[in-house]
């Protein structure tokens, strides 16, 4: 028998019970599979993250991530969370730790200011898919409960990805993004189709001055019918603003700040930052706070 130290965290907010909420087992040694699984569906949060040692000279430790249902390969708000849960738990002052996740190593950075901490986490590889054809639009369209006058003409409906790949698409009014009710069988046949999990829709009309978007995020194929402030979606779409060349920069960083979770009652934001080279994204690093909401063990 041992005892496991968990804790709950809320993500992309200092208050608790808004954000995103991700469990986080900082012990996680002696953990398999089929318990890990079986935690993350106990705690029933999006994600929830397990902490294991290095197991190489290029890295400081090794993380894992699994959604109620399965495993997936990297989580951005439960990224803030293990860091964070890291950060308290051992006192830590700033500084860089060199993280495995199934897809690399990656530095993720905590920043401790007046004995609290914020976290950055640098992204994957960027990617991007062709645009959809338009049958496989209209599907996705009709599946998220929008209609063709919904949609921003300027903004192309494709899957972006930095590690954890999302549908982007985009919309013209809040009011609508806060009014949709998704088809949940029918967008998870899709992510079968397509092969991505994750649909975000966003809209340039924030009804936050301080934030370039608002968002809502669907992966009801891994569990998830709606998760509220999204680190693989956000990241991405800084990538695909950049890309397409939707928002202006000074060709060698952009930086913007979200607003998502509103309509589930757990409003949350980030700061997203692109890294820019030969006018296309680069790197990038999405940061956010974190707070505590419990610390339990779990004995197995």
């Amino acid at each position: 028998m041992k005892k496991f130290t968990v804790y709950q965290i809320d993500s992309f907010t200092k208050e608790k019970f808004k954000g995103n909420p991700a469990g986080v087992v900082i012990n996680a040694t002696g953990l398999d599979d089929s318990q890990m699984l079986a935690i993350a569906r106990e705690l029933n949060n999006s994600e929830t993250a397990f902490i294991f040692p290095s197991d190489s000279n290029d890295n400081d430790g090794v993380i894992r991530y699994f959604t109620p249902a399965v495993e997936v390969p990297i989580c951005g708000h439960a990224t803030i969370a293990v860091m964070y849960a890291k950060a308290i738990s051992e006192n830590l002052d700033s500084c860089v730790l060199r993280m495995k996740t199934k897809v690399g190593v990656l530095p993720f950075a905590i920043h401790k200011k007046d004995d609290d901490y914020k976290i950055e986490m640098t992204q994957g590889s960027i990617s991007f898919e062709s645009t959809f054809n338009k049958e496989i639009q209209s599907q996705i369209i009709a599946a998220l409960g929008l209609k063709n006058t919904d949609i921003d003409k300027k903004c192309p409906i494709q899957i972006a990805s930095t590690g954890h790949s999302k549908v982007m698409i985009g919309i013209k009014n809040n009011k609508t993004l806060n009014a949709l009710k998704p088809n949940n069988s029918k967008l998870s046949g899709l992510s079968k189709i397509i092969g991505c999990n994750g649909y975000y829709v966003f809209t340039f009309d924030s009804t936050d001055k301080d934030c370039l978007v608002d968002g809502r995020m669907f992966a009801p194929a891994i569990g998830i019918n709606e998760d509220p402030v999204t680190g693989n979606a956000n990241g991405p779409l800084g990538a695909y603003l950049v890309h397409h060349g939707l928002v202006s920069h000074n060709g060698k960083k952009f930086t913007f700040r979200i607003k998502q979770g509103e309509k589930m009652g757990r409003t949350g934001h980030m700061d997203v930052t692109v890294t820019i080279a030969k006018n296309q994204p680069k790197i990038i690093q999405i940061t956010g706070d974190a707070v505590l909401v419990f610390k339990t063990e779990i004995t197995l």
